[in-house]
């Protein structure tokens, strides 16, 4: 959240060349919109799927490293869920016998999250799930989670924006919306700010969003805080927002752009992973 803030206002971890500046003005996912807008609490990525692994280290445990960061519209949660329902019926008595932390609890947590965001004013929040319909490969985690916390899951066409706020049609007749938990990428939400061409968003809605009247979680432009170009230098961010050490180290990473690593990688390719720059997710693996 400090490295967003930052880069959509004053830029200091770039002005003390510790990123250089065109990996994140140059990227796809830097958002020239988002310049200057102040989100709520300035919280940019209110829900992070960070993807950890645990390697033989030489101990008898191993060490977590974080493979990579996910803040665009991370996915997976409503299978975790599902998935802990399905080992509790098969296997009881693990539970028993160990130590394991509940997660049932996470959707209201989320819903928590989700309505402590809501815009300045607002005490009894409306919050939506976004969803870009039914032929999406996440359809079922958009309908679980919607179900879940007891909230609305709706497409482009359920919302409409009037007087730069957003009101969701229902049988009782137009009712506002405060906070959308979306779940539609940044290009496709709104054909008036982004792709002209999308049937997936709400005309308007960035205009309402930068006008502070509806909060988007994730917030738009979050992409450039998981790009694989950028993981390489979290922990810098780290040492310069926080004045911390890391205390998970990233998996060892080469970038190509620097020559040493470029003849390295291309030497041991059949022993590496490559990712795609401006990727997210498992898309563009090599």
């Amino acid at each position: 959240n400090a490295f967003l803030h930052d880069i959509y206002h004053d830029q200091e971890i770039l002005k003390a060349g510790l990123i250089p500046a065109g990996q994140v003005l140059r990227n796809s996912q830097f958002r020239p919109e988002m310049v200057g807008v102040d989100v709520p609490e300035q919280i940019y990525a209110h829900i992070a799927g960070i993807d950890l692994v645990r390697a033989d280290t030489g101990n008898q445990t191993g060490e977590y490293f974080v493979l990579e960061d996910n803040l665009r519209t991370p996915s997976g949660v409503s299978y975790m869920l599902e998935n802990r329902k399905m080992v509790m019926r098969l296997f009881p008595d693990l539970f028993v016998r160990q130590k394991i932390a509940p997660v049932e609890h996470y959707p209201d947590l989320l819903l928590s999250n989700l309505r402590s965001v809501a815009p300045a004013g607002i005490a009894d929040p409306t919050v939506v799930i976004l969803t870009p319909g039914q032929y999406n490969s996440a359809y079922f985690e958009h309908a679980f989670l919607a179900q879940q916390m007891g909230i609305e899951l709706v497409d482009g066409y359920d919302l409409f924006v009037k007087n730069k706020t957003v009101f969701m049609r229902t049988t009782e007749g137009p009712r506002r919306v405060d906070v959308i938990y979306r779940r539609v990428d940044d290009d496709y939400l709104d054909p008036q700010a982004f792709r002209k061409d999308s049937m997936l968003g709400v005309p308007g809605l960035f205009s309402a969003y930068k006008a502070g009247n509806v909060t988007l979680t994730n917030a738009v432009g979050t992409g450039i805080a998981d790009d694989k170009a950028i993981y390489v230098h979290v922990p810098e961010m780290i040492r310069f927002y926080c004045g911390e050490e890391p205390i998970l180290s990233n998996v060892p990473t080469w970038e190509l752009r620097k020559p040493e690593d470029l003849a390295y990688v291309l030497a041991h390719l059949p022993e590496l992973v490559v990712k795609e720059v401006h990727g997210s997710g498992g898309y563009g693996m090599l």
